[in-house]
């Protein structure tokens, strides 16, 4: 199976990562397919690029992104999009009971 998904690169406390496509077989730095893309955490805004058409492919062929590669894949497709911070699943049904 072929996974969408982030391999870490860069130096220590300056994290970039190359977006690509793998086998779900392989570590995460490890050997992959193809590179699809790269994600900059330090940069503020268009932290991110993707080869859209070359991810289409990939998803037609049954390969399955990982959550952020899939937030990422949405805001390629709409810049509209502001990126999500996801609230942890006990915070929210914490504050649903109080």
């Amino acid at each position: 199976m072929v996974k969408i998904r982030m391999r870490r690169t860069g130096c220590t406390n300056h994290a970039t990562y190359r977006i690509v496509a793998a086998d779900s077989r392989s570590p995460r730095d490890g050997k992959f397919l193809e590179i699809l893309g790269w994600y900059d955490t330090q940069i503020k805004d268009d932290n991110f690029k993707l080869d859209l058409p070359r991810v289409e492919y990939w998803l037609s062929k049954g390969a399955q992104p990982s959550t952020t590669v899939a937030s990422l894949i949405r805001r390629a497709k709409n810049p509209s999009l502001k990126p999500h911070h996801a609230t942890p699943a006990k915070k929210v049904e914490a504050k649903k009971e109080a």
